[in-house]
């Protein structure tokens, strides 16, 4: 049975109440942006169930955040977790969908960890289907609220399976979106990629920067590149 708390160096996730705990590739898509966010910024968080993600930014940044969440537990312990943090005047969480709330464009950074699978195999818990299926929330219409609530000069970061990365890279050029950066994730340099972090803006770029990174050496040990961007928020780094 999952932990029903994940301690990290400067703020708790209660997680019993919510579909999707904290995972290690969650955590890396936080710390990856949490170092890009400018002072100031107006940050969104779509789907915070947690509030994970939302917690490793406002760590790094003195930016303010919006979270929104959907089912309505895991919005009730979004907020029992931000409200217990440090940096809980800069963050306000709202229980809806995302499709029909009036939030207030337009955000400087928007990110959104959505639902990974689409017509494949379901869960007997309806929890579950909601945030791993995109059944609520489509690749095509994600792109389209990001459209809607991204400022002119923002950029937004998504967290996805990689066999779903060319299909949304797609999606997003033809919103007239740019890719900056793509980060490739897999568990060592033995397997094969199965995540993408991926950035982009509205502003053009004449190349996008690739990264690539293991969490894991053959050792079983964590690499570098995964030590150093999560030693800020694991106790055991």
């Amino acid at each position: 049975m999952p932990n029903p708390y994940f301690q990290f160096k400067q703020f708790v996730v209660h997680q019993d109440r919510c579909a999707m705990k904290v995972c290690t590739d969650a955590c890396l898509f936080g710390a990856w942006f949490a170092g890009k966010i400018a002072s100031g910024s107006k940050v969104l968080d779509i789907g915070a169930g947690t509030g994970l993600l939302t917690l490793m930014l406002a760590q790094k940044t003195d930016a303010h955040f919006d979270a929104i969440e959907k089912d309505p537990e895991a919005y009730g312990q979004t907020q029992e977790n931000i409200e217990q943090c440090k940096w809980k005047d800069r963050i306000r969480v709202f229980s809806g969908d995302v499709l029909t709330y009036p939030l207030t464009p337009a955000y400087d950074f928007i990110l959104c960890n959505p639902p990974f699978y689409e017509n494949d195999l379901k869960s007997v818990d309806k929890k579950k289907n909601l945030a791993k299926h995109d059944t609520g929330l489509t690749l095509e219409t994600l792109i389209h609220i990001i459209d809607q609530y991204l400022s002119p000069n923002g950029s937004f970061g998504i967290l996805l399976p990689f066999h779903r990365t060319a299909t949304f890279e797609q999606l997003a050029s033809e919103k007239g979106f740019h890719l900056c950066e793509k980060l490739l994730v897999r568990q060592t340099t033995q397997h094969h990629f199965f995540r993408s972090i991926l950035h982009f803006t509205r502003k053009r770029f004449l190349s996008t920067h690739h990264v690539e990174l293991s969490i894991k050496e053959k050792d079983g040990k964590y690499s570098s590149p995964f030590t150093n961007l999560l030693k800020d928020y694991y106790l055991n780094l």
